[in-house]
């Protein structure tokens, strides 16, 4: 311990929560500026929504320096920076979604069932952390209770790996049916290589973003399988790289190449087989009862059933072209512009 009663280990930073805390206040208000101009809320805004928190838990995080004996600061503060990356994440899951929804002629899974699987999986991880974190802070905890607590913790933060690790699967056999397809080649057409050059892009975006939140993922499962004897949590330092810096680098590239950079905002437009025309089609919807698409988002039993699914992209003629002055009417019979 660092002095009598601390619940710090060693003699925690005044400064470097300020370094952090001005890094993402300055990243979240561009994001929140980007997010204004290209009226992306919907897509992007677990952007702002993830840097606000970790704002608030490096802030937290000063006071609680100032205060090392204070267990709600100290709970506060580690509770804010834990659960920030995993907003982080959560936008990987809609832009890769976006992205199979701009191609959806060689999407694996029906686009929609990437947030409702993905995001499934990490409300379970959630209870899990939520349920562990109590009985551990829990002063009243029997020694089983807090054994049990940390048990939860760890099922949670390995589970959320394993999660990770097959989101990155499903973004790697998309990006090999893009390859296949010819969905990439840059020697087309100008306007075929110009979409070729915005989905190779933001596949290169996700996978390094994919490759960071996964790095800071391990080191919290190296974190509570060492326990709070382990060097890591013994040591200040790891803290303010993977929770701090890794994120930071993150956020930071997501200002500079935003996804929304290339992709459109609405769904509904895809990208025909030819890779150069964008159309404006009716939107990949699933028929099945929203109970059923829980249960079996990956419509397993469609492939037993043989059932068929409709192409919508195997009439990419009956759709306008985006840049057309072109109106069509949808389902809700409203007037709107394919321009």
């Amino acid at each position: 311990m660092c002095c009598d009663e601390s619940l710090y280990p060693y003699t925690p930073s005044k400064v470097a929560p300020i370094i952090f805390l001005a890094a993402f206040l300055f990243s979240t208000l561009h994001h929140i500026w980007i997010n204004v101009r290209y009226k992306s809320w919907r897509v992007t805004g677990t952007l702002p929504w993830g840097g606000i928190v970790f704002v608030a838990g490096f802030a937290v995080r000063e006071v609680s320096a100032f205060y090392p004996k204070d267990l709600n600061l100290f709970i506060a503060s580690t509770v804010l920076i834990l659960v920030a990356p995993p907003v982080y994440a959560l936008l990987n899951y809609i832009v890769l979604g976006r992205a199979l929804y701009y191609v959806p002629q060689l999407s694996p899974i029906h686009p929609g069932r990437v947030i409702t699987t993905f995001c499934g999986l990490d409300v379970v991880v959630g209870i899990l952390t939520g349920n562990g974190g109590a009985r551990v802070a829990n002063e009243d905890a029997t020694p089983a209770e807090i054994k049990a607590g940390k048990g939860l913790l760890r099922a949670s933060i390995v589970l959320q790996l394993i999660s990770f690790f097959l989101f990155v699967l499903l973004e790697y056999v998309f990006h090999r049916r893009c390859i296949k397809a010819g969905t990439l080649d840059s020697k087309a057409t100008a306007a075929a290589a110009k979409n070729a050059n915005k989905v190779r892009r933001l596949l290169y975006l996700m996978y390094i973003s994919s490759v960071i939140i996964s790095s800071r993922h391990l080191f919290r499962v190296v974190d509570v399988f060492q326990g709070y004897t382990g060097y890591l949590e013994q040591h200040e330092w790891p803290l303010y790289v993977f929770d701090g810096a890794f994120m930071f680098v993150n956020a930071l590239m997501l200002n500079i190449w935003h996804p929304m950079k290339y992709l459109p905002n609405d769904n509904n437009i895809y990208l025909s087989r030819d890779g150069a025309t964008e159309r404006l089609g009716p939107g990949w919807e699933d028929s099945r009862p929203f109970l059923i698409t829980l249960l079996d988002p990956f419509d397993i039993a469609g492939v037993f059933m043989k059932r068929d699914k409709e192409k919508f992209w195997d009439h990419e003629e009956e759709h306008p072209i985006v840049g057309q002055d072109t109106i069509v009417t949808d389902k809700a019979g409203e007037a709107r512009s394919a321009v």
